[in-house]
């Protein structure tokens, strides 16, 4: 490299291309648009899926699954996890599990699973509980309590008016 070419090819005021101003211009004519097609009129722009014109990949590929997107996210927290985090006597609420890192992430109901041992008693609070981890939690002097969860979805549904022929 020399000090010379350190600039070369480094624009900073490009004069705007005027295209379909003669045969001069070198972009007379079709204005570098291509002879046809949908891609010679102004506004047009492909979809970021498409591909010639064919079937797209994103259509060849089968479908497979099912996401629920109303559907409710449940942590589940075991018994066993409840004894080595929370100290006896202490209240275990949802936003104290959010706390402590046992219930990370993302999620609308805790369920407290039967899992491990519970020797201290503790007062659990939680939307759901398993048949075990209600009798371990009772057998170690501890209090369940369940909370509500959130009100569930109505859909609303369309009446379908059923008119009688007319003439009969």
């Amino acid at each position: 490299m020399k000090l010379n070419d350190v600039n070369k090819g480094i624009h900073k005021n490009t004069k705007r291309l005027r295209v379909g101003r003669g045969p001069g211009s070198g972009r007379g004519r079709y204005a570098g648009r291509g002879n046809k097609g949908q891609g010679q009129l102004a506004g047009w722009a492909a979809p970021l899926i498409f591909e010639g014109g064919g079937t797209p990949l994103i259509r060849r590929i089968p479908k497979r699954g099912f996401h629920n997107s109303h559907g409710r996210i449940v942590k589940e927290v075991n018994v066993g996890a409840l004894q080595e985090v929370f100290a006896a006597g202490s209240e275990v609420t949802p936003q104290a599990l959010r706390e402590s890192g046992l219930a990370k992430g993302i999620w609308d109901e805790i369920k407290i699973l039967g899992n491990g041992e519970l020797k201290h008693a503790l007062k659990v609070s939680a939307h759901h509980f398993s048949a075990q981890a209600r009798e371990k939690i009772s057998a170690a002097g501890g209090t369940v309590t369940e909370l509500p969860g959130p009100a569930p979805v109505v859909r609303k549904v369309k009446k379908v008016s059923r008119k009688k022929p007319a003439g009969g």
